[in-house]
């Protein structure tokens, strides 16, 4: 059965091995019959940094206006980012701070420590880089920038991540090895 997807490409930099996981993913699920959109964050104009918080209403640059009618008309989003200081890169919770807002991605509810989720219905995939080995990041240090993602942003909105692959350590990686990374995220993309 054929989705919409929007590839949300988290990495700072276009020619970062996450761009290339990005690339890969959208050529595959293309190729499989979906309709495929691509989100390249540092491609946008926009301030990161939610000044006010939730207190004063900052408009929105144009091309967040889009991103968000994007996210609205996605039934799948794949966010590919690197882990960068145990977290997800300041472009990436930037992107989030000023997008996902009240009356967007959630709403509070009045007697209610639990908000309603607006993006209820959609499903992710998390393509995560990281200089860490994957299983140390699990063991050692539990894995904070996943669950970030999954469970304090993603399932507060009510998107539910699906499949989460980790790639590590990039740093001294062979081209055997990204090779692998690769067929991997096109084996995801197309199943």
């Amino acid at each position: 059965m054929s989705k919409r997807i929007l590839v949300v490409l988290g990495h700072p930099s276009s020619d970062s091995f996450c761009a290339a996981l990005g690339q890969t993913y959208v050529q595959a699920a293309s190729e499989a019959g979906h309709e495929v959109r691509i989100l390249d964050l540092p491609a946008l104009a926009f301030d990161p940094v939610l000044h006010e918080g939730y207190r004063q209403i900052q408009p929105l640059e144009p091309d967040l206006r889009q991103a968000q009618e994007q996210i609205l008309w996605a039934e799948h989003l794949v966010f590919v980012y690197p882990i960068w200081w145990g977290g997800i890169p300041a472009l990436l919770k930037g992107f989030f701070d000023r997008v996902f807002l009240p009356g967007f991605a959630f709403k509070y509810r009045k007697d209610s420590a639990f908000p309603e989720q607006l993006l209820k219905g959609r499903t992710a995939h998390l393509l995560v880089t990281m200089d860490t080995p994957p299983w140390y990041y699990r063991w050692v240090y539990r894995m904070p920038g996943l669950h970030q993602m999954r469970k304090t942003t993603l399932a507060f909105c009510g998107i539910k991540p699906t499949r989460t692959l980790t790639f590590g350590p990039i740093l001294g990686s062979t081209d055997i090895q990204r090779q692998n990374w690769l067929d991997r995220v096109r084996r995801t993309a197309a199943g």
